[in-house]
């Protein structure tokens, strides 16, 4: 950034990740630009406030944002109890968001809709490391502005672009114009949306932690309105992955949770349905006909995606990145997080060096760096944007030295669909685990009591 030290840091979104990545160039004296596309910070975690945690509060918080926090009389919350997601906004993000220091740097309401080069496209090349970048941005206020700036933290994660019913990763036939019929992901079934699920017809597409959230949502729905009937197609032949590992789980809600949908299908509650490959919807007037790819239909009232989510590039259509080809993160973290091959978010600790594009001082953090891998950990979140930080500053002793001071544990979750949660502390997984193994440094997992990624075939 030597060229455009007078110039601020774009950061892309104030969700967690964001806003610590502003904390941290804060505290190396960057100037931090805050784009937020939501009316506040935190926006997309506020649409699952309802969600509880399968972490504690001491691994859902920047050590960055802690300081600056405390400076100004904030209280840490108890580190050991499990925050909804709510709790993660009104407690930690909102009064981050709120401090003079990034208030006054934080823009809502702005929507970024290309990132690229002042003056040039990316076909480009000379002084292109020492040009700065423009971001334009379509604002609250009606106008798009663009803003020149000396570096770019995307942090804009994945919740704005759901995957697809469909099993070829494009929609499924009919999915556009069966939109009507189709929540949004998690979706408060028992509070603030219950009246669209409440005695209806709910088909419930997923097999991660989200589909499991909900479904036991759902059923605590049923026996307050015994008219209310889950539906549950998933691809595979059986539904272990959500029962997950149980008493083998590291994370002991995550284990509970899985064990409970099992029961809810054994008892009935739950209607599941194997080997169901969504190929079309055909919408009806009373309802949506959704058929699998063997010609088995199922009909429901309303269809809930927890399909997982992938990143959004077309904002960075002008910026030179290098993304790997499956999962489509940085193409060195792709290998390492692919769950076609791992059961486990296990990485090794990774920062700039990694994250880095061939566009100079461009990163891609958080959640939207993992691409469209599931194993995602907020902690691995904010140590990548401490060391990223680190390198724009020009301190590269700093952003080479990666690390978490995280218990070494085994594996850390399945095709989940979403984020994997980073979880309290657990014994780490033994040779005859069949885990993904990692050399040094320390990895960062947790055991699921699971072994193998989707290849591995249950």
């Amino acid at each position: 950034m030597d060229s455009a030290k007078n110039l601020p840091v774009a950061v892309i979104g104030a969700g967690p990740v964001g806003l610590a990545a502003a904390a941290h160039l804060l505290e190396r004296g960057l100037e931090p630009l805050i784009l937020e596309a939501g009316t506040t910070a935190g926006a997309a975690i506020d649409q699952w406030r309802h969600i509880r945690l399968f972490s504690p509060w001491r691994f859902n918080l920047d050590a960055a944002a802690v300081r600056l926090l405390e400076s100004a009389g904030w209280e840490a919350p108890r580190p050991t109890a499990l925050p909804y997601g709510g709790e993660l906004v009104d407690n930690y993000l909102a009064p981050l968001a709120a401090l003079p220091e990034i208030a006054s740097r934080l823009q809502t309401g702005a929507r970024v809709v290309a990132v690229t080069r002042a003056g040039m496209d990316k076909t480009h090349t000379r002084n292109r490391d020492t040009t700065p970048f423009t971001v334009r941005v379509e604002h609250a206020d009606g106008e798009t502005r663009d803003h020149t700036v000396a570096a770019v933290i995307d942090a804009s994660g994945t919740w704005s672009r759901r995957n697809p019913l469909g099993t070829s990763g494009l929609p499924a036939i009919g999915e556009d114009t069966a939109a009507e019929r189709i929540s949004a992901p998690l979706p408060d079934v028992t509070g603030r949306d219950r009246a669209a699920f409440a005695g209806r017809r709910v088909l419930v597409v997923g097999a991660g932690h989200s589909a499991a959230n909900t479904l036991t949502s759902l059923a605590d729905l049923a026996r307050e309105e015994p008219e209310t009937r889950i539906l549950w197609p998933v691809r595979g032949a059986s539904a272990a992955k959500v029962y997950g590992g149980g008493d083998a789980d590291g994370l002991p809600a995550r284990g509970q949770l899985g064990g409970r949908v099992r029961r809810l299908v054994e008892a009935g509650k739950i209607e599941l349905h194997t080997g169901f490959g969504i190929s079309s919807l055909k919408s009806l007037d009373s309802h949506v006909t959704v058929e699998a790819a063997d010609g088995r239909t199922l009909d429901a009232d309303i269809v809930v995606p927890c399909t997982g989510f992938r990143p959004d590039l077309d904002i960075l259509r002008e910026i030179r990145l290098e993304l790997d080809p499956a999962v489509e993160a940085p193409r060195e973290l792709g290998p390492l997080i692919d769950p076609e091959f791992h059961s486990c978010g296990t990485v090794p600790p990774h920062g700039a060096r990694l994250l880095a594009h061939p566009d100079k001082d461009f990163y891609i953090v958080g959640m939207k760096s993992y691409g469209r891998a599931p194993t995602f950990l907020l902690a691995t979140g904010y140590e990548q944007v401490r060391s990223v930080v680190a390198a724009l500053a020009g301190d590269h002793e700093a952003a080479d030295t990666v690390q978490l001071e995280l218990p070494e544990t085994g594996v850390c979750s399945t095709d989940a669909g979403t984020s994997c949660d980073v979880p309290a502390a657990a014994t780490a997984a033994g040779p005859d685990s069949g885990c993904c193994a990692a050399p040094e440094p320390v990895l960062v997992g947790f055991p699921t009591g699971l072994s193998h990624g989707r290849s591995g075939g249950n």
